[in-house]
């Protein structure tokens, strides 16, 4: 199909299942072949004439934030964040349009039922939180569903509120993992692909020092 990321050009992808009692240990072995989680597949991409999707990873325990980071974190030091079973609610879901119809309004997700969220949030067979972020006033304004992962957390799929862009809650939420990472032992935040010519995917580059996986190794990233 038509790539969603570089125009004019065609994608392609592998799909596999992840289910049974293995699960956790082949999402893990998957990921670390640069595969992600959507539900209960796993794909990866498979195009024939484009490798600019690259799986990064955050090296959790050298990572210091740099000077707009921790303005951003200054900036949310109100919010706070509940790690909850991965179950769905319609605030969630309220909160998800208004960012799908602000941000996404023409992306392959962009006709998201209350069902497919459903679907996407609650059919796992791993290790998987949803976690809220609330603000002062408890208004919910953020959301990230993430696996927990044998040596990281995996960041599945995040969105948060279109009309609060001072607040860079997107950057919030990798840096607040970051540090929970950083809490409860984990060496890795897995943040899916790093495309350099799209801008929508290059702002990954930022959370440095990062992982890139070249060859079927992971690597250090220079760019």
């Amino acid at each position: 199909m038509p790539c969603p990321y570089i125009e004019g050009m065609m994608e392609r992808k592998l799909f596999t299942h992840i289910a049974g009692e293995r699960a956790e240990e082949i999402n893990n072995n998957l990921t670390h072949a640069g595969f992600r989680r959507s539900q209960t597949i796993a794909y990866r991409p498979a195009c024939d004439k484009c490798s600019a999707c690259r799986s990064v990873r955050v090296a959790v325990n050298d990572f210091v934030p740099s000077r707009n980071m921790r303005k951003i974190l200054n900036r949310n030091a109100a919010v706070t964040s509940a790690v909850l079973p991965p179950s769905a609610s319609r605030e969630q879901y309220d909160l998800l349009r208004r960012y799908l119809d602000t941000r996404h309004e023409d992306g392959g997700m962009s006709e998201m039922t209350v069902l497919d969220y459903m679907s996407m949030v609650e059919e796992t067979s791993l290790k998987t939180n949803l976690i809220e972020y609330r603000d002062a006033e408890n208004k919910l304004v953020a959301c990230l569903l993430v696996d927990e992962m044998r040596d990281g957390l995996s960041l599945v799929y995040s969105f948060f509120d279109p009309d609060m862009p001072m607040r860079s809650l997107g950057s919030y939420i990798i840096l607040d993992q970051i540090a929970r990472a950083k809490k409860i032992g984990l060496p890795h935040i897995y943040l899916g692909y790093l495309i350099e010519d799209c801008g929508k995917m290059s702002y990954k580059k930022r959370f440095k020092p990062l992982e890139i996986l070249d060859e079927g190794s992971w690597q250090p990233y220079i760019g």
